[in-house]
């Protein structure tokens, strides 16, 4: 099965992070992401990929159930996927806050001229003037495992959240996919799929291509967190999680065979990413 994008943050490979370290505000000599910023636009766009569409952002946005006049703040929010769907409930402020000016100018190319929308380049991993406790809800899309510091980010996020605010995490699962580390398998006695992990209980650090298929030499980096890991770092932030959703693909092979039925029930049984909601406490 393919996999998924992530919503990238570190620079590519060969370029200096800025002074703060990775995933800072990118200074002036230094763009940061912004050598990918055109692909990941592509990529995503708008509207989000065919999983943000059909998995992450229908279970990001009905655990986070906004509510009329809410002020909602968007850690990593890339070009702005979330905006639409958010101002379609009538919220009554978005914030969407990421180190990349160049997702930050296709963010307001596409929304920055609604009066309840504005954008923050800011590494999310410091805190800044935009994690001022005046939202009611947080929401980061595909990112936690692009941070080089989740705990520094999860404590940014309870400081932007309003006493008793709460917080929508969705990332790859930590249990099953794994780039480089975790694959899948078929069992020709058995008859069926399995994913065979090959590195699990140990934080990773794991280069990614930005451009599959291409030569462009340009890389991200996947930070592997064991879930464990993931969940005492909201806690130690100040953040309470109070739900979680696993979610699997939608994707179905179009195929026939006993191949195609185990691939189908493995859909159904491994998932994709993981959702988790948290309140400030």
């Amino acid at each position: 099965m393919p996999q998924p994008p992530r919503r990238p943050t570190q620079p590519p490979k060969g370029r200096k992070p800025g002074p703060a370290g990775p995933h800072k505000s990118a200074p002036a000599a230094d763009r940061g992401w912004d050598p990918v910023a055109a692909w990941y636009d592509k990529l995503v766009g708008e509207s989000g990929s065919d999983y943000h569409r059909n998995v992450i952002l229908p279970a990001a946005l009905r655990m986070l159930d906004a509510k009329p006049g809410e002020s909602i703040i968007d850690v990593c929010c890339g070009q702005g996927v979330l905006v639409k769907p958010l101002l379609e409930s009538k919220v009554g402020k978005f914030t969407g806050v990421d180190a990349s000016p160049r997702l930050i100018d296709a963010a307001k190319a596409r929304h920055g001229k609604d009066p309840r929308v504005s954008f923050v380049i800011a590494d999310v991993c410091i805190s800044g003037t935009w994690a001022n406790e005046s939202h009611d809800a947080a929401t980061c899309l595909m990112a936690v495992h692009d941070v080089a510091d989740a705990v520094a980010m999860f404590s940014n996020v309870r400081k932007a959240l309003k006493p008793g605010g709460r917080a929508i995490f969705v990332f790859m699962h930590p249990c099953f996919r794994i780039p480089r580390k975790s694959h899948w398998g078929w069992d020709g006695d058995q008859k069926i799929q399995y994913r065979r992990l090959d590195s699990y209980g140990t934080p990773l650090e794991i280069p990614i291509t930005t451009h599959p298929g291409k030569a462009s030499g340009e890389q991200t980096v996947f930070h592997h967190r064991p879930l464990s890991e993931l969940i005492s770092s909201i806690g130690s932030a100040g953040l309470a999680v109070t739900a979680c959703e696993e979610l699997f693909s939608h994707r179905r092979s179009q195929s026939s065979g006993p191949f195609s039925k185990a691939e189908h029930r493995a859909a159904e049984e491994f998932p994709l990413f993981i959702a988790l909601k948290a309140v400030r406490i």
